[in-house]
């Protein structure tokens, strides 16, 4: 199968990496596109760099995620397009292209995990298989309109996954509905479903909803309003530039020591946009890194502590609807500050966070979403099922 079969530019250019199931369960007959950051055995891993696929060997078995999903009867369809290394929130690459947006073809498709989100909005794919750093996963189902996942921190393993900011990388999935969104999840997490707790109390996260356009403020607080949310909480507990502060230099001193010796060696050449990103990480100085640490595990442990163990808080999956592919550097940078801002929540805490395409603006995805405690993956899922079953019912036809 050629790259041309491709309407979006989902998939990476080439022949296509097609996989059958290895045994049958749940995902029996689902197609599965994967991020390429995540090892499909016999296919290049190229982390969307010439330069990456040329100094690294083919690898020769399956990441964890890939052969949880096709051991359940799941069928690899395609590596899809990524951002360089991961680096990025837009959707582009400057090799391999940009996917195009299926909701949007004028607006980008979000990032980095933006092929994995393309090709299930667009329905190339039932599923697929992103990473989350900094919001990798989340920005673009709320681009695209799709059901996604970042779990808890840790709840699956990143063998077979590139190496990017350790101590907030997750793989994430992206689904055509939350039926298999969940299904997925029950596959990942290798449990068996069993009856849960009561469901989790809804709570609007005001501090972080305010930090979207004034747009997506209003749709999402009257979704809020029609679903009978009507609690609210303070996410941040401290001003939200710290929070994106930290993780800014945390993630990058991170990178700096995943990937800095690679690129120090190597000296790959990255597109325009990825190059100074890179340059900044690999110029931070260590002796920040430990008085940060410390902020950031006073601030993960009063959030879990006003989460709870029974409240889901809805806030934005992205600070606006997609930007232009045309938006300019003002517009990519006030992007980039806040919905590193709203994903720096999960990512600080390790908490798990679902994504669901059920508001819009002006006839464009914004995405519903709702973090919770670390380990509350299976009420969110469940969550996510029964918000999209009565969004269906609501729903006219």
């Amino acid at each position: 199968m050629s790259a041309s079969s491709s309407p979006s530019g989902a998939f990476v250019p080439g022949p296509r990496c097609l996989r059958e199931a290895t045994g049958t369960g749940v995902l029996d007959g689902v197609r599965v596109a994967v991020k390429d950051l995540i090892n499909v055995a016999g296919t290049p891993t190229t982390c969307g760099n010439p330069d990456w696929a040329a100094s690294h060997a083919t690898p020769t078995e399956d990441a964890f995620c890939v052969a949880a999903l096709r051991a359940a009867g799941a069928c690899v369809i395609g590596k899809t397009v990524t951002d360089e290394l991961a680096f990025s929130l837009e959707g582009e690459n400057a090799f391999h292209g940009t996917p195009r947006n299926p909701a949007a073809p004028d607006r980008l498709p979000g990032g980095s995990s933006s092929g994995s989100a393309v090709a299930v909005a667009g329905s190339e794919a039932d599923l697929a298989l992103g990473t989350d750093t900094g919001g990798s996963v989340r920005v673009p189902a709320s681009y695209c309109g799709a059901y996604a996942m970042r779990p808890t921190h840790g709840r699956i393993p990143l063998s077979g996954v590139l190496p990017f900011a350790s101590s907030y990388d997750t793989v994430g999935w992206f689904a055509r509905d939350a039926a298999l969104l969940r299904d997925a999840g029950d596959v990942l997490f290798g449990v068996q479903r069993r009856p849960l707790a009561a469901p989790l109390r809804l709570c609007l996260a005001e501090d972080a909803l305010a930090l979207a356009e004034p747009d997506v403020e209003q749709a999402l607080s009257a979704w809020a309003l029609a679903a009978g949310i009507t609690e609210s909480r303070q996410a941040f507990g401290a001003p939200w530039r710290e929070a994106l502060g930290a993780y800014t230099v945390l993630q990058g001193l991170e990178i700096r020591e995943s990937l800095g010796p690679w690129i120090r060696e190597r000296q790959p050449v990255f597109g325009p946009a990825i190059t100074p990103r890179f340059a900044s990480a690999l110029a931070l100085d260590p002796a920040l890194e430990a008085p940060l640490r410390h902020w950031r595990q006073k601030m993960a442990s009063e959030l879990v502590a006003r989460l709870g163990p029974d409240e889901a808080w809805l806030l934005p999956a992205a600070p606006g609807v997609a930007l232009p592919v045309t938006a300019g550097a003002v517009a990519r940078g006030a992007f980039y500050e806040r919905a590193l801002a709203l994903g720096s929540l999960a990512g600080h805490a390790g908490l798990p966070q679902v994504v669901l395409p059920l508001a819009h603006v002006h006839g464009l995805p914004a995405g519903v979403s709702f973090i919770a405690a670390p380990g509350q993956d299976e009420r969110l899922l469940a969550l996510a099922v029964a918000l999209a079953q009565t969004e269906i019912e609501r729903r006219p036809f």
